[in-house]
């Protein structure tokens, strides 16, 4: 590896390091190799969030998007460190180039929709925005069922569906709402209440379902785990482990998520690391299929 592709990758990492509050505890369980590969992939996507989240006018963000689409292909002036080890893992593992740009094409839709009318909807923004992203993380980690692919698909539904519960403040405050409209009106709970962050039964009959929902896909995305190798099972496990816990916590809230951003403490990801890396490393805790 030459000098240069080693400083992007150490460039990968920090950017992992600084803004990855959830998903850095279980990148750490992987191996070095695999653990790079996703510091670049976790830094690609921050670079998308980036671009939708802040402060800049729609065609600022939409140039910025073209930017990145021809720094993914290689077409960009010069040499951008995130980019340079990005394109160095996608050879690497052989991670198709149609899923980043369907990050980048999902992360780009809340330039232009802010409301989901159905969950069918939305679950085709959550697909591109982290489905996606699983099935760029299990070309690293490595698979032999085809079934994998599935599982990761959910489990990218679940984590994002998470989101959608916890940050229903910090969304509005974007101006987005991603609760599906139907679903708003069937629980008879208006956008108006939202923006007031009013919490009453028609909010946690919402949220109680939203929850459901999210805790469905994680069954699925949980059978990603044994399908593959020992090595990297801990990561999928710990992500598991804290995204379902955030859902446990926004129960036990009564589904008050306006009052604060419902989390895990630094010590609490960190046990839930160490306890996932030794489980992932016991034969009996995950059998063989076959």
């Amino acid at each position: 590896m030459t000098d240069s592709l080693d400083d992007a990758y150490e460039q990968c990492e920090r950017i992992t390091r600084s803004e990855a509050k959830n998903f850095y505890y279980a990148f750490r369980t992987l191996p070095s190799r695999e653990r790079r590969a996703i510091y670049a992939a976790y830094a690609f996507c921050r670079i998308c969030d980036d671009i939708a989240d802040e402060e800049r006018s729609p065609g600022e963000k939409r140039r910025l998007f073209e930017q990145t689409r021809r720094l993914l292909n290689g077409d960009g002036d010069g040499t951008h460190p995130v980019f340079e080890a990005l394109g160095d893992t996608a050879a690497s593992f052989g991670i198709p180039a149609q899923y980043f740009e369907e990050v980048i094409q999902g992360v780009e839709m809340d330039l232009s929709r802010t409301r989901y009318d159905t969950f069918e909807d939305l679950r085709g923004y959550c697909y591109k925005v982290a489905s996606t992203v699983g099935l760029i993380c299990i070309e690293v980690f490595g698979y032999e069922h085809a079934s994998a692919k599935h599982h990761a698909i959910d489990l990218g539904l679940a984590m994002q569906l998470t989101n959608v519960a916890r940050d229903v403040r910090e969304d509005l405050q974007r101006g987005r709402v991603y609760i599906p409209q139907d679903e708003m009106a069937r629980f008879g709970y208006s956008e108006r209440e939202l923006a007031e962050g009013v919490v009453n039964d028609a909010f946690r009959d919402l949220m109680t379902f939203q929850v459901s929902r999210a805790r469905r896909y994680f069954e699925s995305g949980r059978r990603l785990i044994p399908l593959l190798p020992p090595r990297s099972r801990a990561c999928p496990r710990v992500l598991v482990e804290v995204y379902s816990a955030i859902l446990d916590r926004i129960e036990a809230s009564g589904y008050d998520v306006f009052q604060r951003r419902i989390g895990l403490t630094t010590g609490e990801k960190l046990f839930l690391m160490a306890k996932s890396w030794v489980v992932s490393l016991l034969p009996a805790a995950y059998p063989q299929r076959g």
